[in-house]
């Protein structure tokens, strides 16, 4: 197979945004972020709509203009698309919302910040003054993984803000996909004292990091997004006994609350309002993120929702190939 890449490149362009939204994190991160905006070759932006792209839990979004090795990055992707007619010319942000807890549900949080506040209030702006793109009607959001529980997550909040929205492989289930996991995670505090200070501070320190380890991470993560306690350390929480993993009722209906399932029953009909809702997972999913996708899909079927639902055959990771199909979709509703 030939490497040869023949289309056009359209052009960089990468701003940092200042953010006291992001400013009030107990992280300790930082209270500005990078975000590549990729805009068509032949174009300034004017007029474009505009798609964000959430990454996933350990991404960001400047790793998505990477070069690829067997692949495409997303850049590249767009350039062909754009290059071949599929794709209508569109302008796509990437931010870096990778955290110090290695990831990000893209929800305000008094542990991780306020990043609902940062996307809407500090990016769009900066982004749609300089380029002329986006604008009400204009805009959408996409995402992997936990970008793709971010993209559902504003969809049913924001639909005055998104218009689309690209759902893949999303957290959503959480009774499924992380209440199982629960023992791992104390497994993995164990030789820390079940300090979740001191797991935090030694994974920190690396220099090698194993996968048990940076899944207890995410589960972290999600405790200082969904339920973050002011008193912990990093405002980490689990739903949880440490001890012998009895469920908190009380810390489990804080995470709940944030599931998209949950949630579609106060937020349901704010997705009539999108001009497209495209939601997908493999049927092989290893995070078991298909069963929860089917429970959606059914769920937006009854209440007269109108979507589109795929599955595919393949797993949660390199999926990239599945835009070819619903970016073209998403933009054309963006469009009309």
């Amino acid at each position: 197979m030939p490497y040869n890449k023949t289309t056009p490149d359209g052009n960089f362009f990468r701003l940092t945004i200042q953010s006291d939204a992001l400013a009030e994190n107990m992280l300790g991160d930082a209270d500005h972020r990078d975000v590549l905006v990729y805009v068509p070759f032949g174009h300034d932006g004017k007029d474009l709509p505009l798609l964000v792209d959430l990454a996933g839990f350990t991404g960001s979004g400047l790793a998505h203009a990477n070069w690829r090795n067997f692949g495409e990055s997303l850049p590249h992707r767009l350039d062909r698309l754009i290059a071949e007619g599929e794709l209508p010319p569109v302008v796509v942000a990437m931010p870096d919302g990778f955290t110090g807890l290695g990831g990000n549900q893209y929800v305000n949080s008094k542990a991780m910040g306020r990043w609902e506040d940062f996307l809407i209030e500090n990016m769009l702006p900066a982004i749609e003054d300089k380029f002329g793109c986006g604008g009400e009607g204009r805009r959408g959001l996409f995402g992997r993984s936990s970008g793709g529980y971010g993209a559902m997550y504003h969809a049913l909040k924001y639909p005055d803000v998104w218009s689309v929205a690209g759902v893949y492989s999303a957290d959503m289930g959480f009774d499924r996909i992380f209440l199982p996991d629960m023992p791992k995670v104390l497994r993995a505090l164990a030789p820390h004292e079940m300090s979740f200070e001191k797991f935090l501070k030694s994974f920190e320190k690396g220099p090698h990091y194993k996968s048990d380890d940076i899944h207890a991470l995410m589960l972290l993560a999600m405790g200082a997004s969904y339920d973050p306690d002011p008193d912990a350390y990093c405002g980490v929480s689990l739903p949880v006994d440490l001890h012998t993993c009895e469920l908190d009722s009380e810390k489990w209906a804080a995470w709940a609350a944030y599931d998209p399932i949950v949630m579609l029953e106060e937020y349901g009909n704010n997705l009539k309002k999108l001009k497209m809702l495209w939601i997908e997972c493999g049927d092989q999913d290893r995070f078991n993120m298909v069963y929860p996708a089917r429970q959606m899909h059914k769920l937006l079927k009854k209440g007269g929702i109108k979507h589109t639902y795929e599955e595919f055959p393949d797993d949660h990771f390199s999926l990239d190939y599945r835009y070819d199909k619903s970016l073209p979709q998403l933009v054309k509703a963006l469009n009309s």
